[in-house]
């Protein structure tokens, strides 16, 4: 199938996703509108950062914060997972590419989780132990996922570095 994709066409595909990356990786640092991965998780980080903690107030207000990141980042990397599950088995092949579609289920099943635990949350009645409990829990299944989104793109991107230039050189020849 790769013969079908000219180089310039999988360096094409290549690039896109690298910048879609580099987006993501930017969107950690700042909240952003658009819904490409990197930036919704930085909408997450964001919001994970507001806290001060057992203050129910702030938890609140964060949470609503969180339920939209997630939301967002969900959004986001179902069009980014997309677009890769269709345009890389001609480059990655059929073993990349399950590999590459186990990392998405499986970062998908932490979203589902992480947005799971923050909606079910019930602030009203909680003493401040049990806000500061609460908040303790969703730092680290919030943390999990950035991380779980993060390495991910790292280790993909090694793989789309190493095609990129092996097809820099096909050109050339």
């Amino acid at each position: 199938m790769t013969e079908q994709l000219s180089v310039s066409d999988q360096l094409a595909i290549i690039n896109h996703i690298i910048l879609e990356h580099q987006k993501v990786r930017e969107y950690v640092k700042m909240i952003g509108d658009s819904v490409t991965d990197r930036e919704a998780l930085a909408s997450l980080q964001k919001a994970r950062t507001d806290w001060v903690p057992g203050r129910l107030d702030i938890l609140a207000e964060t949470k609503e914060k969180l339920e939209e990141a997630t939301a967002h980042l969900e959004t986001g990397l179902k069009q980014h997972f997309g677009y890769e599950e269709e345009a890389l088995p001609p480059l990655f092949g059929e073993l990349f590419m399950q590999a590459l579609i186990l990392e998405h289920q499986q970062i998908r099943r932490k979203i589902v989780d992480a947005r799971a635990m923050i909606t079910n949350i019930k602030l009203e009645g909680l003493s401040r132990e049990e806000v500061l409990t609460k908040e303790s829990d969703i730092h680290q299944t919030i943390n999990d996922l950035g991380t779980a989104v993060e390495d991910h793109a790292v280790r993909e991107e090694v793989m789309l570095d190493m095609l990129q230039r092996s097809l820099q050189e096909k050109e050339k020849a």
